[in-house]
């Protein structure tokens, strides 16, 4: 006979609730916690503060409004007071002798008007800014004493910047800056200028009413050719850039998909029963995908130069690894009953491949591809930034140039349009080849007998 005892045994409950509950409130606040603890570490290990401090907002709105304006440079030349007069600075956007703007005025003295009573005036020797509710703000360029500047009387206000050498004068409706051997004034407008027409072409100015009445006249064609051989914005060798970048994601992916699907069959279990053949060929899979495709693009581009082949060759290298892997995984989950059924009627081992085996991992092999086909578009942009060639190379120089950030909001754009395409495209294929496969299937289940008439 047992006898129980319930006071050990209510203490022993006792007991094992109380430790139940300190282990759910030891997870509850302490992973919380731990958490609150790493987040303070990452605080102060990256300096958060500091990067705050470091920050220049000013910068950032300037670098931000750069990206849907341009601005207009009015130079002159101190040392023989020549003018000139270009669109974001650049020689293809320059106005030709003596052509200006409207807000323009050339002469013996340059006037600027940059509207709302702002007005800059280049003379002979002295450069006058006339700023409303603050006054004129005079100087004199020198080459012994440097910048000879006249302000208003009072405290000069934080928007002006004055020192030896350099006076600059930033507003909202332009800048004004002055040095010993230039002087320049900024005016921005809202806009892509010269996107479509240059500034010695014909149709530059033309409204859409001009341009449509001249295109049925006979001139679509040549409208057509300013546009696409734009001299600042490069729509030809953009549109060949893009066409790298794609060309090289295809080209990887396709061929990765290629190389690893027969690699796969030796990396899988029930097709390879060579144990150590399987290990090495897992290991090779895993050495060529834990390497990043950067790494590889800098390889490959040291071993066979810059262009867009390493690029795609990089591409090859990465994905061989990932898709045999994932090759590999599929082919040991086929089903063995449609293998056998294949071999009952005296199919070769090609055969069997063929038609017990590829229709089975088709829908995931072709998954894949196209996923990875739509990632690698992204992932070719940077890796033709390395290896010279592609939209990614474009956009590096757009960067390196830190000014102009109009194209480099160009080029993002098309970026974003390309992976929003192929994504389209992508899943257009996977419904149509995967889905219409399942869908077709189905339906001859249904209607066994005339499965016969389907393709």
């Amino acid at each position: 006979m047992t006898v129980i005892d319930a006071d050990f045994s209510l203490a022993t409950l006792k007991q094992d609730m109380s430790d139940l509950f300190f282990k759910k409130k030891l997870f509850n606040f302490g992973l919380p916690a731990l958490l609150l603890a790493y987040l303070t570490y990452v605080f102060i290990a990256f300096d958060m503060p500091g990067l705050w401090d470091r920050a220049n907002l000013a910068n950032a709105r300037t670098l931000v409004s750069d990206t849907y304006s341009y601005k207009t440079h009015v130079s002159r030349d101190n040392r023989d007071a020549s003018v000139s007069i270009a669109i974001e600075g650049e020689r293809k956007g320059a106005y030709p002798e003596g052509g200006s703007p409207q807000w323009v005025s050339l002469g013996e003295v340059t006037v600027i008007d940059l509207e709302e009573g702002h007005q800059v005036r280049f003379g002979p020797e002295t450069v006058e800014y006339d700023i409303p509710g603050y006054g004129v703000v005079r100087a004199t360029p020198t080459r012994s004493k440097g910048v000879q500047a006249e302000l208003p009387a009072g405290e000069i206000p934080s928007w002006i910047s004055l020192s030896k050498n350099r006076l600059a004068i930033k507003t909202e409706a332009g800048r004004l800056t002055v040095t010993r051997n230039r002087s320049e004034v900024f005016r921005y407008f809202t806009g892509w200028e010269l996107f479509f027409f240059t500034l010695d072409s014909p149709y530059h100015g033309l409204g859409l009413g001009e341009l449509l009445e001249k295109a049925a006249s006979g001139e679509a064609g040549a409208i057509l050719q300013d546009i696409w051989t734009n001299k600042m914005w490069r729509h030809q060798d953009v549109a060949w850039a893009i066409a790298e970048t794609l060309l090289m994601a295809f080209l990887g992916t396709i061929g990765a998909g290629l190389v690893a699907l027969p690699l796969a069959f030796l990396a899988a279990r029930n097709f390879n029963p060579l144990g150590p053949l399987r290990f090495v060929m897992r290991r090779v899979f895993d050495f060529v995908r834990g390497v990043d495709s950067l790494i590889w693009t800098v390889v490959l581009a040291r071993a066979f130069g810059p262009g867009p082949l390493t690029g795609a060759l990089a591409i090859l290298v990465t994905d061989t690894g990932t898709f045999g892997k994932i090759f590999s995984e599929a082919l040991e989950n086929v089903d063995e009953k449609q293998i056998e059924g294949v071999t009952a009627t005296g199919a070769k081992p090609a055969q069997r491949y063929r038609f017990g085996v590829i229709p089975q991992i088709t829908p995931v092999l072709l998954s894949q591809l196209l996923y990875f086909l739509e990632s690698n578009t992204r992932s070719a942009t940077i890796i033709g930034a390395i290896t010279g060639g592609g939209i990614g190379l474009l956009l590096t120089q757009a960067i390196i140039t830190q000014k102009d950030w109009e194209e480099v909001a160009y080029y993002i754009g098309l970026i974003i349009f390309m992976v929003m395409l192929m994504d389209w495209l992508s899943g257009w294929l996977r419904r149509r080849l995967i889905k219409g496969e399942a869908g077709r299937k189905s339906r001859a289940e249904s209607k066994p007998g005339k499965a016969f008439l389907l393709p």
